[in-house]
């Protein structure tokens, strides 16, 4: 059935834009789960657990698990919180594809949900497969570690910084009242 436009012309058809822009986004928030999951299988298979091989003075590649969330936040726990974990990054997944349909006309906005898409979905998929997050990355000075990560979470640090920069931006844009 023909949807009336703005100008009065009946007998269009209604246009695909806006799945076809989120089927963009979501191609993208692929992408990032493919090549997540890809370094942790290598990882997975090619090193033992808390091996180590220096890159850089500062970068390790190594294995670690994380059984929380960033910063090892409840990782002690009996193992609910892994279900928890799973539960929000799934909830994430859903919210940010909703908004994603209707935010198409902003990219960097829809670009920081898209890497944060792709890093929970690549979390989750560990947490279900696995029962942990495997991680990899490791930065130091000296004896100070930052905690190591991975591919999902690059995506989802790059996604927030994103986020907080476009609403920055979006503000200095608005009118002063």
């Amino acid at each position: 059935m023909a949807r009336p436009s703005d100008s009065g012309v009946t007998g269009t058809a209604p246009t695909r834009a806006v799945p076809a822009r989120v089927g963009g986004w979501l191609a993208l928030a692929l992408l990032i789960i493919v090549l997540d999951q890809l370094t942790k299988v290598y990882f997975n298979t090619s090193f033992q657990y808390g091996e180590r091989v220096n890159v850089l003075p500062v970068f390790d590649f190594t294995l670690l698990f994380n059984r929380g969330a960033a910063f090892s936040f409840l990782a002690s726990e009996e193992g609910w919180q892994r279900w928890l974990f799973t539960a929000l990054g799934i909830v994430a997944a859903v919210v940010i594809t909703i908004i994603l349909r209707r935010t198409h006309g902003q990219p960097r906005f829809s670009l920081a949900l898209t890497l944060i898409l792709g890093g929970a979905i690549g979390n989750v998929i560990d947490r279900v497969v696995y029962g942990h997050v495997v991680d990899f990355l490791l930065f130091y000075w000296n004896d100070s570690y930052f905690p190591a990560f991975n591919l999902a979470d690059v995506g989802i640090s790059c996604g927030a910084v994103l986020l907080v920069l476009d609403e920055l931006l979006r503000a200095r844009k608005k009118p002063q009242a």
